[in-house]
């Protein structure tokens, strides 16, 4: 029997770093122990993880991304990933990992958090991430 434990994958969220609702989130989310370290990575910064996602065709102003391991996962899969690691210790990741653990119901919320966001946006005077236009 081997004294080793499976080596846990590496994550990166990519995230909008302009938008209080995002950063909000970022910043309360907390993730069980068991899951590994997670690395925060703002949209709208130049950087390797974003550079990917845009040759991927993946549209950083339609959602956040979550790679686990290789894999990429966006929007309302990446919310819905996050909820099902949650430590569910405090009322905002209690609450995060009970709305969203729901695969469906993750889907079917997913589209008014991103309308809420771009209003937000919108009011604040802050333009989108453009991604796949500026690749």
């Amino acid at each position: 029997m081997s004294s080793q434990s499976t080596p846990r994958p590496t994550m990166t969220l990519v995230y909008d770093g302009q938008c209080p609702m995002c950063r909000q989130f970022v910043r309360l989310q907390r993730l069980s122990r068991d899951v590994g370290e997670l690395t925060l990575i703002d949209a709208r910064q130049e950087s390797a993880a974003r550079r990917e996602l845009s040759e991927r065709g993946i549209d950083l102003d339609e959602g956040f991304a979550l790679r686990i391991g290789e894999q990429w996962v966006h929007g309302s899969e990446a919310l819905h990933r996050l909820a099902l690691m949650s430590t569910g210790s405090g009322l905002f990741n209690r609450l995060m990992a009970r709305l969203f653990a729901s695969p469906r119901r993750t889907a079917r919320l997913y589209p008014w958090l991103c309308r809420g966001r771009s209003i937000l946006l919108r009011l604040l005077g802050r333009g989108p991430i453009d991604n796949l236009r500026h690749r």
